[in-house]
């Protein structure tokens, strides 16, 4: 993926509370919005992963940088970290260790359902309304 300072879209699963509310603790770091959420199931998500099997679209969120690359799972987090106030070295752990990066990555979104009943619905709606205002 391309530059640190390029805006990134970050595709997530529009419909759970989990995915929800840990993109929104990851875009309150955000100050440069660099990161515009995309939700998977809209028309703009569906286009962005068109290459990207349907049955594979909600596995796990990605990464798309303005040149089209889409990472996936694990290989959309250190593009993402690069882009968030001192990200960087926590960035480069997870390209140095992506086997590891993959395997945290595949464990929360295998359980991300359980860690949504964890968000309370005052959460939740706070961070569905930071993610609005970051959509454009």
């Amino acid at each position: 993926m391309s530059g640190a300072r390029e805006r990134l879209l970050i595709l997530y699963d529009g419909d759970c509370r989990f995915c929800a509310w840990a993109l929104a603790w990851l875009l309150r770091f955000d100050r440069a919005r660099l990161l515009r959420p995309v939700a998977i199931q809209s028309g703009e998500g569906a286009r962005l992963l068109a290459d990207v099997p349907p049955e594979r679209r909600l596995a796990s969120w990605h990464a798309c940088d303005a040149g089209g690359l889409v990472g996936s799972g694990g290989a959309a987090v250190a593009p993402l970290l690069r882009r968030l106030p001192a990200g960087g070295p926590l960035a480069e752990l997870a390209d140095r260790f992506p086997r590891a990066t993959e395997a945290g990555y595949a464990w929360v979104a295998e359980h991300r359902s359980g860690l949504g009943g964890l968000v309370s619905a005052a959460a939740e709606r706070r961070a569905r309304a930071l993610i609005a205002t970051r959509m454009h």
